[in-house]
């Protein structure tokens, strides 16, 4: 039996069912929230574990078994708030290990590390990573089930290099899956495809985020030749690109045979103080659990999309991306 962390403990791979690649439970800025616990609403606790159960069982009725969660070091994971969650809804939840960055690493790893003035030799951004993976996170008990790095407008920074190389070295160490949020408009998926085939990573085990937010053919099509698996994640973020165009791409990469590279999600969450609330309802409606399941693949079929197709890229894809190679 092959098995996948959970919040909950090992779920069998085969019992992930469908599967949103690419959701966060709360992106949060911990300190900003500690600090100014205002800005920008006013935070309850209790209300907003109670609002993240409602949303996540009601995608858990539209048939979803699992959510995705990279939510890592600099979105604020907080693995304690994410399983009394957990306990309250019927889904599956798989969290990452990572660094989420577009410029710097961290500054506690800014002196310390290969090259640095603190040099133990080895990078501890991956053993911590590992650490993740093989023992659990901090003492929850909670192993994480994939990696998470980024690369933005910025390019490829040191800092994010770094990251992204510790990334790769934890994933060839374990064999745990990669996602890697990646920016279209300086086609930050190849530099980041570039890296992790240097790094000796295994490509099918590697989603570069939101490629989805291309209107380029050709591009996503480069991104498949290299082997990667293609986050189409972003649906309802209809600011970057608009639900046409997003289903257009997906159908077109389906027709063009690339439908067992692509995985599907919203990139959504229960809440994120990135922004104001009710601005970002007001900016972003469809920005939500179920936004593909009620407005996304009925238009997918609409446009020659099968039922089998859409299986392939909600179950299949991901169970394929979660089963360790042989």
């Amino acid at each position: 039996m092959t098995v996948v962390e959970t919040v909950k403990g090992q779920v069998d791979v085969d019992d992930l069912g469908q599967v949103l690649m690419h959701e966060h439970v709360f992106t949060i800025g911990t300190e900003i929230r500690e600090n100014y616990p205002n800005y920008p609403d006013p935070w309850d606790e209790d209300e907003r574990v109670a609002d993240a159960v409602t949303k996540l069982n009601e995608v858990s009725s539209r048939g979803v078994r699992t959510i995705v969660d990279p939510t890592v070091i600099g979105l604020g994971r907080y693995i304690p708030r994410i399983q009394r969650i957990n306990a309250q809804a019927d889904i599956n939840i798989i969290v990452a290990t990572g660094i989420y960055t577009y410029h710097d690493e961290p500054v506690q790893f800014h002196f310390t590390g290969p090259g640095k003035a603190v040099d133990l030799g080895v990078d501890p951004m991956s053993a911590l990573f590992v650490g993740d993976i093989r023992d659990g996170i901090a003492d929850t008990g909670v192993k994480a089930g994939l990696l998470k790095c980024a690369i933005d407008e910025a390019g490829l920074t040191p800092g994010v290099e770094r990251v992204m190389r510790a990334v790769a070295q934890a994933h060839v160490e374990t064999g745990t899956p990669i996602t890697v949020h990646t920016h279209v408009g300086n086609e930050g998926g190849l530099i980041a495809a570039r890296v992790f085939d240097e790094e000796g990573c295994d490509m099918s085990k590697v989603v570069l985020g939101h490629s989805g937010d291309s209107t380029d053919l050709d591009y996503l099509k480069k991104l498949a030749d290299t082997g990667a698996v293609l986050g189409m994640d972003r649906f309802g973020i209809d600011l970057f690109s608009p639900f046409e165009a997003r289903v257009r791409m997906v159908a077109e990469m389906v027709a063009a045979g690339f439908v067992s590279q692509m995985v599907l999600s919203h990139d959504a969450s229960c809440y994120s103080d990135f922004f104001p609330e009710a601005a970002r309802q007001a900016a972003l409606p469809n920005w939500h659990y179920t936004h593909i399941h009620d407005d996304v693949l009925p238009a997918l079929r609409e446009r020659g999309v099968s039922d089998e197709q859409i299986t392939t890229m909600l179950v299949d894809n991901p169970r394929a991306y979660f089963t360790p190679a042989s």
